[in-house]
């Protein structure tokens, strides 16, 4: 069994009273949003280009120690070497020993995201044998299906993508995308991202699946054009890559942005407008796909 701690901190010490815990003998820590479930509960959206946002100006830091651990000493001496003047509030709850793993493995379940296409985990059977089963677990890359910006760009490749087809997935993250565009019958597909953790997990996602994607980190030139142009990123990134990706879409080609909140949309379009138009193609729980290009024929391009 183990004790979970949830102490109250501002914003400017949270940090500090994480560390200070772990050095007292947590073995491991938790910032959350004390403000979260309310209207004063702020989210965070971290941006490629941008300084991370602060804290919450109420934070809660939560601490798992041993069933026997001396909560007493420990928490004294955290609250003293982070600074504070005494043990801030605090609860405790006790954490029944479980099967972590188990646990962890019951809360991802296969995804549908159209008829013929399922993101399955690897520990589940395909619910459809007969389907496009994309084998993708939880990782540190984002892009496992189950958010809404990513089923909104899969169902749109669905769609989109014909027999042949070079696909440019821009922002690329686990690599979903791309492996659902080459299952679905495409050619050449590039997959770019500013991270190298994430080029890595695309790449061993695209083995597991046993489909060839192309990877290249975005400080590499790029000057081809592609049929399909699909960037799940967020609203700034987006905005600054317009005239990049504008420009990579081949003529009769087709693109969509996804990672833009329902309140950014006019912003997205008019920053786009003098590339190319773009509509809203669907919304989800409060994402939109933004998009352009006129379904082709199979075989044309």
């Amino acid at each position: 069994m183990w004790i979970s701690v949830t102490l109250q901190a501002e914003a400017h010490k949270a940090e500090a009273l994480s560390e200070a815990l772990m050095d007292a003998g947590a073995l491991s820590i938790s910032i959350e949003d004390a403000d979260a479930g309310t209207d004063a509960e702020k989210p965070q959206f971290g941006e490629p280009g941008h300084h991370p946002v602060g804290l919450w100006d109420h934070s809660r830091v939560i601490a798992l120690f041993d069933a026997d651990a001396d909560l007493t000493v420990a928490l004294a001496r955290a609250a003293a070497d982070a600074g504070f003047d005494a043990v801030p509030p605090f609860t405790l709850e006790e954490i029944a020993e479980q099967n972590w793993v188990q646990l962890t493995q019951s809360q991802f379940e296969p995804i549908r995201v159209t008829d013929r296409m399922w993101i399955v985990p690897s520990w589940h059977a395909a619910p459809d044998p007969a389907a496009i089963n994309i084998e993708l677990d939880p990782g540190m890359a984002f892009g496992t299906g189950s958010h809404p910006t990513t089923r909104l760009c899969l169902e749109w490749l669905c769609d989109a993508v014909q027999p042949g087809d070079s696909v440019l997935d821009y922002g690329c993250g686990s690599g979903i995308l791309g492996i659902a565009a080459v299952r679905l019958g495409a050619g050449d597909v590039l997959g770019i991202d500013i991270d190298d953790k994430a080029l890595d997990a695309a790449h061993d996602n695209a083995a597991r699946n046993h489909v060839a994607l192309r990877l290249q980190h975005s400080r590499q030139p790029l000057d081809a054009r592609f049929d399909v142009v699909v960037a799940n990123i967020l609203t700034n990134p987006l905005c600054v890559l317009a005239p990049l990706l504008a420009a990579r879409v081949a003529p009769g080609g087709r693109i969509a942005l996804s990672g833009v909140l329902e309140t950014q949309v006019e912003q997205v379009i008019a920053t786009y407008a003098p590339f190319l138009p773009l509509r809203v193609g669907a919304v989800h729980e409060g994402w939109a796909r933004l998009e352009s290009g006129s379904p082709r024929q199979s075989g044309s391009q």
